[in-house]
């Protein structure tokens, strides 16, 4: 039992804190909620009773990697994505905010037109985030999830299993467009790709760094995953589609250049994320 749940939540974020993680306190109050299985209020209102030694014993387990800053959610194998959990390892690149964008923004235009079962494919599914969101959040569509690794594509048929998604997905190993049917079109390409460019790699913090290195280094400039979808997806992209795809913060010049040097696109628009950063690109083609 803890005599004073503030003052111990205080003293190991300052621990954590210290270590350079910059939500030390957030995050001991998450590990505790996990634990518990409760939320932040019932913590602050119940903790000091529901905390025994067996839960303070897993704490310290849990803390001890956290201080050697492995990413937690690896450590407690679930990530929050759009409200919902996901269950996660060192296979696949833990869910970030900002993909969030690229999913609002697709939901947005599948709902602004009079599809009656818009088709989707997501290049690189990891953990699933962006496949599932779609699938739940639209009342019906047909969404072929793809990735390079089959570990990958294991967590994300459990997700999409354990969120009751997986009737609307169909998961295929392929190297981007590789093993998809020449004939096959979709209303929608979406991916979130690799975009570290190889100097900016070494610059990562642990945390970043536990991710898979497929999932996040993209050549010298970080652009070429970029770069294969941009010259492929219009093959692949039904009349009055789009292409939507994450970019690095500092990538949103050079994508626009290589973009409208094809002649296959006609418009591109880059939406921002909530830290006022471009992030991710919308691209139609002709006809579009």
């Amino acid at each position: 039992m803890i005599e004073h749940l503030p003052r111990f939540i205080a003293e190991k974020g300052e621990l954590l804190e210290n270590t350079g993680i910059q939500q030390g306190k957030a995050e001991v109050e998450l590990i505790l909620c996990h634990l518990l299985d409760i939320d932040r209020l019932q913590l602050y209102l119940h903790g000091e009773t529901l905390i025994d030694k067996s839960v303070l014993d897993r704490f310290d387990k849990i803390f001890t990697r956290r201080l050697k800053r492995e990413p937690l959610q690896y450590i407690l194998e679930e990530s929050w994505f759009y409200g919902r959990k996901f269950f996660v390892s060192p296979a696949v690149m833990v869910p970030t905010p900002e993909t969030e964008v690229l999913c609002e923004a697709a939901i947005r235009f599948v709902k602004s037109k009079p599809y009656s079962k818009p088709s989707i494919i997501d290049l690189g599914v990891g953990s699933g985030v962006i496949s599932i969101t779609m699938a739940k959040e639209l009342d019906d569509c047909e969404i072929t999830a793809v990735d390079i690794s089959e570990a990958a594509i294991e967590i994300a048929r459990r997700n999409a299993i354990a969120l009751e998604a997986s009737d609307k997905i169909h998961f295929l190993h392929s190297d981007y467009f590789d093993n998809i049917p020449v004939d096959a079109r979709y209303d929608l390409i979406l991916s979130n790709p690799p975009y570290i460019s190889a100097e900016e790699y070494k610059t990562l913090p642990p945390e970043v760094l536990a991710d898979p290195r497929l999932s996040l280094l993209s050549g010298k400039e970080g652009l070429d995953a970029i770069k294969r979808i941009v010259k492929q997806a219009p093959d692949y992209l039904a009349a009055c589609g789009r292409v939507m795809f994450e970019i690095g913060y500092n990538q949103a010049d050079r994508v626009t250049e290589f973009t409208e040097k094809d002649d296959r696109y006609k418009s591109i628009v880059i939406l921002k994320d909530l830290n006022d950063v471009d992030r991710v690109v919308i691209l139609a083609c002709e006809g579009a």
